[in-house]
């Protein structure tokens, strides 16, 4: 039987802890302007873009360069430690892995900028399958668009 899993990464970003949880908190409608590349369209499905049990549909390239497509809810809200957890309902990645949530976490740094560390929680389907690496190198290139939008609209 499968367990569930996690595997993390964690980036350095030279911009305020609080305006870089901003974007994902409330203003993830930015996000196919800010990371092109990656994210092709977010739209709310139910609810709006910041409220607990909000659903939205993302549209965005993975590393092989293939399109795919998630519904995920907004499940947990933590303002006090700049923390968002994402349950993914329905899409590609739900026909390999069960249970799949996001959660992202900033923090600010004593000498300036944020640490951002991205959390991906999942069950595979089945033993057989990798790890989902490829969804949690999605990771990386979004925090990086979204501190070069940050650096460049101050």
């Amino acid at each position: 039987m499968a367990q569930l899993a996690k595997l993390q990464v964690q980036l350095e970003v030279k911009c305020s802890a609080q305006s870089f949880y901003e974007i994902f908190r409330s203003k993830q409608h930015l996000l196919p302007k800010v990371c092109p590349e990656l994210i092709k369209d977010i739209k709310v499905i139910k609810g709006d873009w910041e409220s607990l049990g909000s659903i939205k549909q993302w549209a965005y390239n993975v590393p092989a360069g293939n399109c795919e497509a998630a519904k995920e809810a907004l499940e947990a809200i933590d303002d006090e430690n700049k923390r968002l957890t994402f349950k993914i309902l329905d899409g590609e990645i739900t026909k390999y892995y069960k249970n799949v949530k996001s959660t992202i976490q900033v923090t600010g740094k004593d000498e300036g900028g944020s640490s951002v560390k991205w959390t991906l929680e999942y069950e595979k389907q089945n033993e057989d399958l990798p790890e989902p690496i490829k969804y949690l190198d999605l990771f990386p290139v979004l925090t990086k668009s979204v501190e070069a939008y940050l650096n460049n609209n101050a």
